[in-house]
């Protein structure tokens, strides 16, 4: 596991009901034990004074993001649903919540969001809030690896930060059968350490 100090923070993606609970709209299998190992990182974090912020999908109940829009997803996060909550178990007063895809954008990265029909990306307040609090590492983990959790670390090591994953703490949904092991591979070779 890494060892984390104030230089470092934990990045907690998208552990939500719809993604985490068995019956969520997009649940994403293996996510039960993301929920535990998240809570041990998070525990570790805050024991050792780094800085713990949480991504949060809260779409509104109607985007191009969804299937019955012209997207690809089913309806899943609508903000304050029970889908869009965090998971149960999860610890999840640790720190800042960054929401994503708020406008009916693709929140995809915990970085920024995209305009699913003309592609404009905005930034969300994850960079500023790990600037000002000097951090230089961070510790990715939650669902799903090919899609959010992969933004998320290759903006990061965009950003410059050093980025760490461990594979014990993420979970893909493998749209493919091969998704997950391919959003490693991209995120290594971005410069994130996989362990």
């Amino acid at each position: 596991m890494p060892a984390y100090d104030p230089q470092t923070a934990l990045i907690v993606v998208d552990i939500q009901n719809d993604f985490a609970h068995p019956d969520g709209s997009l649940y994403v299998r293996g996510a039960e034990q993301v929920v535990v190992n998240a809570n041990r990182a998070i525990a570790e974090a805050t024991d050792a004074g780094a800085l713990v912020v949480y991504t949060q999908d809260w779409h509104p109940a109607d985007t191009p993001h969804f299937e019955k829009d012209g997207g690809i997803w089913p309806v899943h996060c609508v903000g304050d649903t029970w889908g869009a909550q965090f998971h149960d178990e999860l610890i999840s007063d640790a720190g800042p919540v960054v929401r994503k895809g708020v406008d009916g954008n693709d929140g995809y990265s915990g970085f920024t969001t995209r305009d699913p029909q003309s592609g404009d990306e905005r930034a969300t307040d994850l960079e500023d809030t790990l600037l000002k609090a000097e951090i230089e590492r961070c510790v990715v983990v939650g669902l799903a690896t090919d899609y959010c959790v992969k933004e998320t670390v290759l903006d990061a090591c965009r950003q410059g930060f050093e980025v760490l994953v461990p594979t014990n703490s993420v979970a893909a949904v493998n749209l493919q059968p091969a998704d997950g092991d391919a959003a490693l591979t991209a995120m290594s070779e971005a410069g994130a350490v996989i362990e």
